[in-house]
């Protein structure tokens, strides 16, 4: 820990100006003690309380050498008592030695040091208690903001470690499904298979290169789950409908990577899977009041057995929502006629730096 008063200027001033205090107060003292005015009381003053500001900036470094978390409380209490002797006698000593060379000679300094001599002692004494006392506030503030420190590392490594988890539940089974469909294309549509393991890499390499938890741009998400769509309508055809409803000014929106692959993969699971139909996935992006608001409905079967599900894409997705925004960002769903709608509430930021016409696919 660095110098608590030299190493902020702030409150070197305050230091200052506390020592003014105290050299009026020393001042008055005096003047009490000796029983009426002398011109020896400012020189006196001015020098014994810059010689006494100069040891108390010094004693810091002991402090802190003898004074740590593991000493107990009879050495604590010892080491107060031998450093208040040390630096009080080597204040009085000092000042007993240099003041006389700031006043005229002819001046009876032994009488009025004589007299002085018992509150320069208290006041000492006085002043060294509360030196040591400033300091040990100056330890706490510093352990308590260290402790601070500490404890929001410690929970950005939490945050950042549950969302990597978190990320790190994307559905494998997609990937089982998109090898198995590569590896039938492959005999029946061999040009079908090539273009489907290059949109399976890039969707890949997108995902596995995100590896921290920077926010990116609403336009790179969407051409992520642009390959992600485009790779289950190799596997589904004509089964799977795909629409786009995006505001331009939406595009440039920052939000966490692959916060929306669980709702995609989980309007194919329930839709598609689930259904003989045709199902249309539908998106939707707007902002609203300060909200991106992203909307991605799907219709399903609407039989009993339908939807069925753990519902881990849906609070894997509100979970990041809260660790990202806290209360701000959040998630809606709904089902109406047939229509799965999940409606994500996105915090904007920063002002888009595009705007456009809504772009319709």
């Amino acid at each position: 820990m660095r110098h608590p008063v030299l190493s902020d200027r702030r409150r070197l001033l305050i230091w200052g100006l506390a020592w003014l205090l105290l050299t009026a107060g020393q001042l008055l003292l005096y003047y009490y003690a000796y029983g009426g005015y002398t011109d020896i009381f400012i020189p006196d003053g001015i020098i014994s309380m810059l010689l006494y500001s100069g040891l108390a900036l010094s004693m810091w470094y002991p402090f802190r050498y003898f004074n740590t978390a593991t000493t107990g409380l009879t050495a604590v209490l010892a080491n107060i008592a031998a450093g208040g002797i040390f630096f009080v006698s080597v204040w009085i000593l000092l000042t007993r030695v240099l003041v006389p060379l700031f006043i005229p000679k002819t001046y009876n300094f032994a009488g009025y040091w004589d007299v002085t001599f018992p509150y320069r002692v208290g006041t000492g004494v006085f002043i060294f208690l509360l030196i040591i006392l400033t300091y040990y506030l100056f330890t706490s503030l510093f352990n308590l903001a260290e402790k601070k420190t500490k404890e929001a590392k410690l929970e950005s490594l939490v945050k950042e470690t549950e969302l990597k988890m978190l990320r790190s539940q994307i559905n494998p089974h997609f990937l089982f499904n998109s090898l198995n469909s590569i590896s039938s294309l492959t005999i029946t549509n061999p040009e079908k298979a090539r273009e489907m393991v290059i949109k399976l890499s890039d969707f890949m390499r997108y995902s596995l290169s995100r590896k921290d938890e920077k926010p990116v741009t609403f336009r790179s998400e969407l051409d992520n789950l642009r390959l992600y769509l485009d790779i289950e309508k190799v596997r589904f055809g004509d089964r799977l409908s795909i629409e786009e409803f995006i505001d331009g000014n939406c595009l440039e929106v920052n939000l966490p990577v692959m916060l929306l692959q669980p709702l995609y993969e989980n309007a194919v699971k329930h839709g598609v899977y689930e259904s003989t139909e045709k199902v249309s996935i539908s998106t939707r992006a707007v902002i609203e009041e300060g909200f991106l608001t992203i909307a991605i409905s799907n219709n399903y079967d609407s039989a009993p057995a339908s939807l069925k599900g753990t519902g881990t894409g849906l609070l894997n997705v509100s979970r990041r929502l809260e660790l990202f925004y806290g209360s701000k960002g959040f998630l809606q769903t709904s089902k109406e006629d047939g229509i799965f709608t999940v409606r994500l509430f996105i915090p904007v930021t920063e002002e888009p730096d595009e705007k456009g016409q809504n772009d319709n696919h």
